[in-house]
């Protein structure tokens, strides 16, 4: 059985609820142990669990209830209903509420555990097959994680048009995660066991961004000692992913079309006509639409491109999707087995905040909170450098943008204790970057 095994399990009886805890866990789950259900609401709210299991009655919250709470916070939960002899017409409406099964108490616990195993099993397909909270990635081992509506239509149009072989067009804004929907569709395709190259093409000038693509000949341009294959060679049989496509020059794009549209290309400085078969899946985070308009874009190969497109929505428009990725962000990034939790403060803190760096200054955001509160919970402070209780009133002093940044340098080289690399990770810039900002404002060696 594959996956993190969270199992929630909420009862009354504290002895029963401690002791199944605790024979859980010996039997490799995660598993966690409340005993009122409204301390499980607040902890589904904070926290992506496979399986719960939930005692049908309890004062403060009934099962019934906190059933159907848990299906809204969480919709592909998996819920086992425990329940008194007296009480098995409830269990049955338990059943059409979305329980996966119900047993009666005192329960045989080997029987309690084949259940739980077959629940984890139908988690683990409606993830794996339908994609609906996470899509699992052979490269590199990213995931994207929600539960949002947006998230779940993005990931079945992704499902859909993955086995085809026409381009695919990735929309969004920075930090959305664009290479990770194209690395999804590779995974998803008939391509998966074959090359996934990305290209980045606004790093590049045209001339260096073309012999990197299609490859140059012995002599083509000063420094071409020897041939070379270009990426769309390295690609073939499997995905060339273009990011930033939008930021290619013109001439370049008209190779592309060609290429495009007949699957050939010329190394430059070649005569010699080549053919690869590969599937392009291109990306932008400008309004490509408005690029063709003011004649930057080509219509042609906007056209060639588009012909499928996905949009990802900015993070600040799928804030239901904010916990998820919080704990999802904590166990990547938590050198402890169990990650230290986040207050509810900070919590709060998150989900009021814009992100207008997306899902990448997110995830900056819980490991540099990591590294701040060391063993102890996150507070806001750990987060957002400068933070205090005026700032949802408005009346915080506002800073400049040389005053937070150079602030927010210093912190995160002193929880690195200088390590300036893991600092340029966490910073998200490059190494270099970080050099030029110590010395432009005067941080020391």
């Amino acid at each position: 059985m594959k996956g993190q095994r969270a199992v929630l399990v909420v009862d009354d009886e504290k002895d029963f609820c401690d002791f199944l805890v605790e024979r859980l866990k010996r039997r490799g789950y995660q598993a966690v142990g409340l005993t009122r259900g409204k301390q499980a609401v607040d902890e589904l709210k904070v926290r992506t669990f496979d399986v719960a299991i939930f005692d049908l009655k309890m004062p403060d919250l009934n099962g019934l209830e906190l059933l159907r709470k848990a299906r809204e916070l969480q919709p592909d939960l998996q819920v086992l209903i425990l329940t008194g002899y007296g009480t098995i017409e409830t269990a049955v409406e338990a059943m059409k509420l979305g329980a996966y099964d119900y047993l009666t108490k005192p329960c045989n616990l080997k029987e309690l555990e084949i259940v739980l195993e077959k629940a984890l099993e139908k988690k683990y397909i409606l993830t794996r097959n339908a994609g609906l909270i996470r899509a699992l990635w052979p490269e590199e081992g990213g995931v994207i994680v929600g539960q949002s509506p947006a998230i779940r239509q993005v990931l079945e149009l992704i499902q859909k048009v993955a086995p085809s072989e026409v381009p695919v067009l990735i929309q969004g804004e920075t930090g959305t995660g664009k290479e990770l929907v194209a690395r999804n569709l590779h995974a998803w395709s008939r391509r998966a066991g074959q090359p996934f190259i990305p290209v980045n093409s606004g790093a590049l000038p045209r001339e260096l961004l073309e012999s990197e693509l299609f490859g140059h000949v012995k002599g083509a341009f000063t420094g071409a000692l020897t041939d070379k294959p270009g990426l769309v060679e390295a690609a073939e049989g499997g995905t060339l992913f273009l990011d930033e496509v939008g930021e290619m020059d013109q001439a370049l794009q008209v190779k592309l079309l060609r290429f495009l549209e007949t699957g050939e290309f010329r190394r430059v400085g070649d005569n010699r006509l080549r053919s690869v078969d590969v599937r392009v899946v291109a990306a932008t985070n400008r309004c490509i639409e408005k690029e063709v308009r003011e004649g930057r874009f080509r219509e042609d190969l906007y056209y060639r491109l588009n012909v499928i497109t996905i949009h990802l929505p900015p993070l600040r428009e799928r804030k239901e999707d904010i916990p998820c990725l919080v704990q999802y962000f904590l166990r990547r990034f938590s050198p402890h087995k169990e990650p230290p939790p986040v207050s509810k403060e900070a919590m709060e803190a998150l989900l009021a905040y814009d992100y207008p760096g997306n899902v990448r200054e997110l995830a900056n955001l819980i490991e540099r909170g990591l590294l701040l509160a060391g063993e102890g919970p996150i507070k806001p402070e750990h987060l957002f450098y400068g933070w205090n209780t005026s700032c949802t009133r408005g009346d915080q002093r506002l800073r400049t943008l040389e005053e937070v940044e150079k602030e927010h340098i210093l912190q995160v080289l002193r929880a690195t204790g200088g390590n300036k690399t893991r600092a340029a990770q966490i910073l998200g810039i490059s190494l270099r970057n970080l050099y030029r900002k110590i010395a432009e404002y005067g941080l020391g060696n």
